[in-house]
């Protein structure tokens, strides 16, 4: 005990960060195991369940870095493939206060982290944590009707919503409704069927819609699908076109939505870009910073291209950009943008 004790105060240590040089301890321990990291959050993969078709199921073991989140909230996951750090944002399912997390990845036609997690996701293997974030969370007191609605991977945060919930024996009435292509398809099926069972307040229902053998729904979402007059909250989380329906019924509804944005490609602004650091500059095609430098055959890291995971935030030392989202220009000297949704407006200068 002493010894473990004295260990752990050991690793605390500012001294031993100077004492191991200008990396500080972390890059010692992390030779001996790489979870071992006081300033990192990473996570060791413990359990691997393929348990439908076109989605895993993964188990993590944080270090002690990572300091938790809010049901509904996202963590950037960063995989190693082909010698480069690729990062995307996903939505654990397991509830608040859990010691590990639980990510149900869909795989995606073209999909890079996600079909490479589906292919070789292993236990042992280790993966990234950082910047939990996320508006898309619980409150302490919901209300007592509360309405939830996923499709496909979409299911994850709202599940973690549903788990919370069961754990803080939440009586209220709700009411669970996911979308699928099958019904091999139903990520949770049997978990939710099984809530389900055990809290009479809980409605399930599954609506498929290529394979509609055993739906409890007929269609896509509509105001006969709710099962629940006047919830005090919504929830929603799938494909754009989902979260649209519901909110046209449920204008108050919290949604969110891990798919790239569509956005209008806007004429050039004639400027130039500058990629200082590696001696570049390209002629503005009105496209994000982000895919003119990969024209020009930069790499620069990036994640979910949508603006959520912060990884390729990159300092823009002079220029305007517009927030091709939003519309926002900003002008600001020496600010950090995100370069995969912010396009020049005339000269810009992008330290890469």
């Amino acid at each position: 005990m002493f010894t473990e004790t004295l260990t752990k105060r050991v690793k605390r240590s500012a001294l031993l960060d100077l004492l191991t040089g200008p990396h500080g301890v972390d890059r010692y321990t992390e030779l001996v195991d790489p979870t071992w990291t006081r300033g990192q959050g990473r996570a060791r993969v413990v359990g691997v369940r393929r348990t439908t078709p076109r989605s895993v199921t993964l188990t993590l073991a944080p270090n002690r870095a990572f300091t938790g989140f809010r049901a509904g909230q996202h963590i950037n996951v960063s995989v190693d493939i082909d010698g480069r750090r690729r990062t995307r944002p996903y939505s654990p399912a397991n509830g608040e206060g859990d010691g590990h997390i639980e990510l149900t990845i869909g795989r995606h036609d073209g999909g890079l982290v996600s079909n490479y997690l589906f292919e070789h996701a292993r236990r042992g293997m280790v993966v990234g944590l950082d910047s939990v974030g996320g508006d898309f969370t619980l409150p302490e007191h919901p209300g007592r009707k509360i309405l939830f609605v996923s499709g496909g991977s979409g299911i994850t945060p709202v599940m973690s919503m549903l788990r919370t919930l069961r754990s803080r024996r939440h009586t209220g009435e709700v009411v669970f409704v996911h979308y699928a292509r099958s019904v091999h398809e139903a990520c949770y099926r049997a978990e939710l069927a099984e809530i389900a069972r055990v809290m009479p307040n809980v409605t399930v229902l599954h609506g498929y819609t290529r394979d509609t053998t055993g739906s409890d729904l007929d269609g896509r979402f509509n105001p006969a699908h709710t099962a629940m007059a006047e919830p005090d909250a919504v929830y929603a989380c799938g494909p754009p076109a989902l979260v649209d329906a519901v909110r046209e019924v449920f204008p108050h509804t919290e949604s969110e939505s891990f798919v790239p944005p569509e956005f209008t490609i806007t004429e050039s602004s004639g400027g130039n870009v500058s990629f200082t650091g590696v001696g570049i500059d390209v002629v503005d095609d009105g496209q994000p910073i982000l895919n003119q430098a990969e024209n020009a055959g930069l790499t620069p890291e990036s994640g979910c291209r949508m603006g959520i995971c912060f990884s390729c935030t990159r300092r823009k030392t002079s220029g305007a950009v517009r927030n091709v989202i939003t519309g926002a220009v900003s002008s600001t000297e020496e600010e950090d943008v995100q370069i995969c949704v912010s396009a020049p407006v005339g000269d810009v200068v992008i330290d890469l």
